[in-house]
């Protein structure tokens, strides 16, 4: 069955990018809907962008919806990635300005506030996106592709000169909660270079410690250190769970990700729509359903305490 949330709730952070307060409430939507952002900043008629490839547009250092007036919303893979990993298949998310906030840099609280909000069961079936045949896109050496699979998989390698980071590759099924026992603890990660390199353009100005890992020459600069040992390899996974939801469905499929950011899984998708000999959609039954990200999953999933 198709699920929404049981009640609104309000969201308070800070943009990653701009460094300036957001406010975002998920409320509950009909069957059917999907996932829709609502810029309440903007004018009547033009603020709903709906989650969809129609609506990716490409970018090197988030995911980025925008519709056909122009209206933009970045920064929303961590909070798709917690959608899609606590099986909410329709929500309004308001939000007064153009990115999401980043919270911690992980999925982790914005899956606690939808898990807080509670899940309501609709009378409709849930659609899911089947890949039948592989499908690959690559660029300067990265490269992310689908294969077809019964369930939702995900490969990840990155390699990195750092030698904190280094060579790390993870492979899981995201099935019953995976997502949140495995990655959605999990935050975004960067060099101390790359965060000047970006706050001297402008970019990156709500990046604190706090809110992402940040290393330099092999040391973790970040209070605590790291959640686990491959954090950096998770959290790119994380990524890929909030990119393949762009595709408005559940996905039955293996990922497998090397190197890639934030432009290669929405060109995968792309690539993915463009021919319908490599998809199809059908109405999950009860085994199909049982098997999804979401089935099952609750607080008592998350490895960080309350």
């Amino acid at each position: 069955m198709q699920t929404t949330l049981q009640r609104a709730k309000d969201i308070l952070g800070t943009g990653l990018h701009s460094g300036k307060p957001v406010r975002m409430r998920l409320c509950p939507a009909p069957a059917h809907t999907g996932l829709v952002f609502r810029r309440v900043d903007c004018p009547a008629g033009t603020q709903d962008v709906p989650v969809s490839p129609k609506f990716w547009v490409e970018a090197s250092l988030c995911t980025v919806l925008e519709n056909e007036a122009g209206v933009r919303v970045s920064t929303v893979e961590h909070l798709l990635a917690a959608l899609h990993g606590c099986g909410v298949h329709n929500a309004i998310i308001e939000i007064d300005g153009p990115e999401v906030p980043i919270l911690d840099g992980s999925a982790d609280p914005f899956v606690r506030h939808v898990l807080n909000a509670g899940l309501r069961h609709m009378d409709a079936s849930v659609q899911v996106l089947r890949v039948l045949r592989a499908v690959e896109v690559s660029h300067n050496g990265a490269s992310a592709r689908l294969l077809p699979a019964d369930r939702l998989e995900i490969a990840f390698e990155i390699d990195f000169a750092d030698p904190a980071i280094g060579h790390q590759r993870e492979d899981l099924a995201m099935s019953n909660g995976a997502f949140l026992r495995e990655l959605s603890d999990c935050r975004t990660f960067c060099l101390r270079k790359d965060v000047e390199v970006m706050q001297a353009n402008g970019l990156a100005l709500g990046g604190t410690l706090d809110n992402a890992v940040v290393f330099h020459e092999g040391t973790v600069l970040s209070p605590g250190g790291l959640r686990r040992g491959d954090e950096p390899v998770r959290h790119k996974m994380l990524d890929v769970m909030g990119d393949l939801y762009v595709a408005g469905y559940p996905v039955l499929g293996r990922y497998e990700g090397v190197r890639a950011g934030h432009a290669l899984p929405g060109r995968l998708l792309k690539a993915l729509f463009a021919d319908a000999a490599n998809y199809e959609i059908v109405d999950s039954d009860q085994s199909l359903a049982a098997a999804l990200p979401g089935a099952g999953a609750t607080l008592k999933d998350l490895r960080l305490s309350a």
